[in-house]
């Protein structure tokens, strides 16, 4: 698959769609997970999303239960958790994995486009970020301990 926007994906809701429909609009793409150290972050970049919405900017939320398996619920129970406690509006999509075998076609391109650290391709884990900007190029990729609220000056220059 060489294009992002080609890549199918399913809403938390369950319903089928391709990326294609942020074309245009630069996107953080986040590995989400409900119990981890981490889990805070769904906060600052509930903040994100809202802060640039309105200049074509999208955070994509992709549960994922690979890690210390901290996303244990059912797509419902995730929906109910990030909007109850984070206030989420910002899109969230069903769980996938992110890494080996059954990693999602969508984590698959995005890690052959950008490594991690020491050049690793795999996701380490939750709340790894990738910054697409608006032609579907991956530009950056930020480590979980890399804050929302650490890469706003990134996304400012990109919207």
């Amino acid at each position: 698959m060489t294009d992002l926007y080609d890549i199918p994906v399913k809403t938390i809701d369950g319903g089928a769609m391709k990326l294609d429909r942020y074309r245009g609009k630069t996107m953080l793409i986040v590995n989400v997970a409900s119990r981890c150290g981490y889990t805070p972050q769904y906060e600052a970049l509930e903040t994100l999303y809202r802060r640039f919405q309105d200049r074509d900017f999208v955070v994509l939320g992709f549960p994922c239960n690979q890690f210390g398996q901290q996303e244990p619920g059912s797509e419902a129970d995730i929906r109910t958790f990030c909007t109850e406690r984070y206030g989420v509006t910002f899109p969230m999509f069903a769980k996938i994995d992110v890494n080996g075998e059954n990693a999602h076609p969508l984590y698959r391109y995005l890690t052959s486009q950008k490594k991690g650290l020491l050049g690793r391709k795999a996701i380490a884990w939750n709340f790894t970020k990738f910054l697409v900007d608006k032609n579907g190029t991956v530009l950056r990729r930020y480590g979980p301990r890399r804050k929302p609220e650490d890469i706003e000056e990134d996304v400012a220059r990109l919207v």
